[in-house]
């Protein structure tokens, strides 16, 4: 996997990815940025969020389980000083279904967070990874 992030002329930052898509990021303004695009740490939160979800998803379909809304909500601390690594990560997953098995919506989420998520996987190592769900019903 091969990835470029480049300075634009308004001291952002434009990512590319292999895969032809951009991204923008840039710094927060009380360190000189112009808050144009989020946070590279930020970008870290939405990578794992999607590599989860995406399991989520995929092991909810792959056992029958149908859901009209989902999403992955997280929230994070990190370290004081430099460099300021996440310490820890709550993923909360909210799965909006009419009829749905409880347990099947914990075993996928379990699975991400212990087998198939890469993200996670390589997150844990430095920060306390929690995970939860609540079915809302729709």
């Amino acid at each position: 996997m091969q990835v470029t992030v480049r300075l634009q002329k308004d001291d952002s930052l434009e990512g590319l990815s292999e895969s032809g898509h951009k991204v923008l990021m840039d710094r927060s303004p009380k360190v000189g940025g112009q808050n144009l695009g989020a946070r590279p740490m930020e970008m870290l939160l939405l990578g794992l969020g999607g590599c989860a979800l995406i399991d989520v998803i995929l092991i909810l379909r792959k056992s029958r389980q149908e859901f009209s809304d989902i999403r992955v909500e997280i929230d994070a601390d990190r370290e004081e000083a430099p460099p300021q690594v996440f310490n820890r990560i709550h993923l909360h997953f909210v799965v909006t279904a009419s009829d749905i098995d409880p347990r099947r919506v914990g075993r996928a989420v379990s699975l991400s967070a212990e087998k198939y998520c890469s993200a996670s996987k390589m997150l844990d190592s430095v920060a306390q990874i929690t995970h939860d769900f609540e079915i809302l019903s729709g």
